[in-house]
């Protein structure tokens, strides 16, 4: 009894301490708005996606012959040919990345990646746990929360 009322006596006064703490969060708050933090949360993993996307091709969209080469051997899924898994994961990385930085589907998008994500811990990179984790943080903001005002979602009006 004593201690709780302590506790909630003392409440106000430790409140009073971090007054100009809380000032500064509702600041950070009113500052950085979901429309920004999904603006950066999708250029981020566009940009991780897309750039490995394109160390497996050359041109536009022609594979290279070491991408075989690594499906073949170091990407080795299961229930999947080699041949089509790096068509598959080259296209996605190109195609979901680009509906990403325009904000275009931005749900759909985020979702499709953070599958290959999964598909990439479970069956490829086991260890790489922590970078696959910051990712999927990124990507649950936006399954999560949508595009955001700065997207074509906004503009055609898809949740």
């Amino acid at each position: 009894m004593e201690i709780a009322s302590a506790v909630t006596s003392g409440a106000p006064r430790v409140r009073g301490r971090f007054v100009v703490w809380n000032q500064g969060a509702d600041l950070a708050s009113r500052l950085i708005s979901h429309s920004l933090l999904a603006l950066v949360c999708r250029i981020s993993i566009a940009a991780i996606f897309f750039l490995s996307g394109r160390t497996k091709v050359t041109g536009f969209l022609t594979l290279k012959p070491g991408t075989y080469e690594l499906f073949q051997t170091d990407y080795r899924l299961p229930f999947v040919r080699p041949e089509i898994a790096a068509h598959v994961a080259a296209y996605s990385e190109h195609f979901f990345p680009l509906l990403l930085v325009l904000g275009l589907f931005t749900r759909g998008a985020a979702l499709a990646l953070l599958g290959m994500t999964t598909v990439i811990e479970v069956f490829v990179y086991p260890d790489a746990w922590p970078t696959h984790l910051s990712w999927a943080g990124l990507m649950l903001y936006l399954i999560g929360r949508g595009g955001g005002k700065l997207s074509l979602d906004k503009v055609f009006g898809i949740k």
